[in-house]
């Protein structure tokens, strides 16, 4: 009898481990956290800690993500960012927080409707530059860091994801040479209360795959298409941005996969970590970027 009931016992942990999916659900255990140097600029040492998962396989798709704070605070020690980031390597990623030039630390007028329009799209190629650096790191070291540098998954949260998604969707404009990360290959951008500087240079070859959340009544960064920080017309910082709609809808237009939380009456909280979705975002990710499957969805909350 005791043989049958351990036979039984053995098959139901069996069936438990094989319905478990690579990517989806929590596998591994999480290597101590490895700190690197990705590049040195303006005197500063810019990092990123990279999480593990401890013997998954050896190439690891890899996310890379941007910490928001208004381009003048944050940092990748973030705890919500630090829990993403064990939580993804639990599933099989590698995954790096990154740090980058906080241009705006202790300006007086921070990154708000007195801080001039041009002084904002610099602000944005100095962090899209940064971010890029970043990635491209990680491509050219792949073999160190064991990745898979035809799977890297990018994103970032406020003004991180203003920087993500400006280097992604903007390059041309973010870059004076942006034949400088050709060979960078990226699968998807998540985006937190993120906007691109014009949704008009968006084309087919960099309408990369996109995973969005926003609330309909961000006061900070447009929803879809207005003012950054909804400033006057009259104002230095006035600077017309598209959000997270515009894209979605220039991401249908140019047939490519997108998820898109839209949140009614929410403001610039949503570009929290969505810890409630992260299992969708996983689902999305595996479906679109492993399987190569086509998926546009919006949710409405």
């Amino acid at each position: 009898m005791k043989r049958i009931l351990y036979f039984f016992f053995f098959i139901l942990i069996f069936q438990s481990a094989e319905a478990q999916e690579k990517y989806i659900d929590s596998l591994y255990k999480v290597q101590k956290v490895q700190t690197e140097i990705y590049a040195e600029k303006d005197s500063e040492k810019l990092i990123i800690d990279l999480y593990q998962p401890l013997n998954s396989e050896k190439e690891r798709p890899l996310i890379i993500f941007m910490h928001g704070g208004g381009f003048a605070g944050g940092n990748p020690k973030n705890p919500q960012e630090v829990k993403f980031a064990k939580l993804a390597a639990s599933r099989g990623y590698a995954v790096g927080l990154i740090s980058y030039r906080l241009v705006r630390k202790g300006e007086k007028n921070g990154f708000g409707c007195d801080f001039e329009a041009s002084g904002k799209i610099k602000t944005f190629q100095f962090a899209a530059d940064d971010f890029m650096d970043a990635v491209k790191f990680m491509k050219d070291n792949a073999e160190k860091f064991n990745i898979d540098s035809d799977k890297i998954i990018v994103g970032g949260s406020s003004a991180g994801a203003e920087g993500v998604l400006n280097a992604v969707y903007n390059p041309d404009l973010m870059f004076d040479n942006s034949e400088k990360y050709s060979d960078v290959k990226i699968s998807a951008v998540i985006s937190l209360a993120g906007a691109i500087a014009d949704v008009r240079y968006l084309n087919k070859k960099q309408a990369i795959p996109g995973i969005f959340f926003h609330g309909t009544d961000d006061n900070l960064v447009p929803y879809a298409t207005a003012p950054h920080h909804y400033c006057e017309n009259a104002a230095p910082g006035y600077l017309i941005l598209d959000g997270s709609k515009t894209i979605v809808e220039k991401l249908e237009e140019l047939n490519s996969s997108y998820l898109f939380y839209s949140f009614q009456d929410a403001r610039h909280e949503i570009s929290g970590m969505p810890f409630e979705y992260l299992p969708d975002v996983f689902k999305f990710l595996k479906q679109v970027v492993f399987e190569k499957n086509k998926i546009q969805s919006s949710i409405y909350k």
